[in-house]
């Protein structure tokens, strides 16, 4: 069994726990992926890199308030973390 495997059964067997932890992280890593963004202007591809992290984040929590199955909000949970700490690393070396 992978680590992605176990990481999503324990998630699954604790789903509301789960989620509320996830609302804050993906929102709070969302909102500091929006800042280092923002830090550089607001051009279109600045616009860009917002909307990616609002529409991951937005899907993310969408699937909790919407009582979708566990495994789609593990896995939106592990997109929206990756897509909004690339951002910020992103955001970070520029």
């Amino acid at each position: 069994m992978t680590t992605f495997s176990k990481l999503q059964n324990d998630f699954t067997h604790n789903i509301i726990g789960y989620s509320a932890i996830g609302i804050i992280l993906s929102t709070c890593l969302g909102s500091v992926a929006v800042m280092t963004t923002l830090m550089h202007g607001h051009h279109l591809t600045q616009m860009f890199f917002v909307m990616l992290s609002v529409v991951f984040c937005s899907l993310h929590n969408a699937s909790i308030l919407t009582v979708q199955k566990p495994e789609l909000i593990f896995k939106l949970l592990v997109t929206s973390t990756l897509v909004n700490v690339l951002i910020i690393m992103g955001g970070l070396i520029l």
